[in-house]
């Protein structure tokens, strides 16, 4: 099988249930952003971070439900989707790893390690994403935890690039105002 199909070459595409849509439809843009952070995540790993690496490849993994899940616009039973199970687990994660961090006292600047800035670079995508979902879900029904999942992803990768920064002894710096 060859990797081309030449159906794209329209400027279309097709959804999950093979509804043709445009490439700059709103679902197309939503997880297309995913795929986005999903590939940048992949630049991180790996991390030298055993933990660390194990989130990563969970995330990468729940990046893809999430873009099954934008790409059905008519979800049935049994269709990959986002559920509170993502949400807390990604909760869970900031829960332990905040342990470890000291805690904030003002904003940060998104830099440090390599593998921080990187992190910090995943965050600011990730929002992104999610405003793209906030776009699509004002006109079309979506799966709201998968919105939830991409917010509170945005904060474990925050997480995830201090806890990183800390164990690799980046000193994290404060905005100057």
């Amino acid at each position: 099988m060859t990797i081309y199909t030449g159906r794209g070459d329209d400027g279309e595409t097709d959804l999950r249930d093979m509804t043709r849509v445009s490439k700059t439809d709103p679902r197309i843009e939503a997880y297309g952003t995913v795929d986005e952070l999903n590939a940048l995540i992949g630049t991180v790993r790996p991390t030298d971070h055993d933990d660390v690496d194990e989130r990563l490849r969970a995330i990468q993994n729940h990046l893809h439900v999430v873009q099954a899940d934008f790409a059905n616009p008519d979800p049935d039973d049994g269709d990959p989707a986002v559920d509170a199970s993502h949400v807390e687990a990604v909760e869970e994660w900031i829960d332990t790893y905040d342990e470890e961090l000291e805690p904030l006292t003002s904003f940060v600047l998104p830099t440090g390690s390599e593998t921080g800035a990187r992190l910090h670079h995943a965050r600011a995508v990730c929002r992104r994403a999610e405003r793209r979902a906030v776009s699509l879900a004002a006109d079309e029904r979506i799966n709201e935890r998968a919105v939830q999942y991409l917010n509170r992803l945005s904060d474990g990768l925050f997480t995830l690039a201090r806890v990183i920064n800390q164990r690799e002894d980046a000193r994290e710096e404060s905005p100057e105002y």
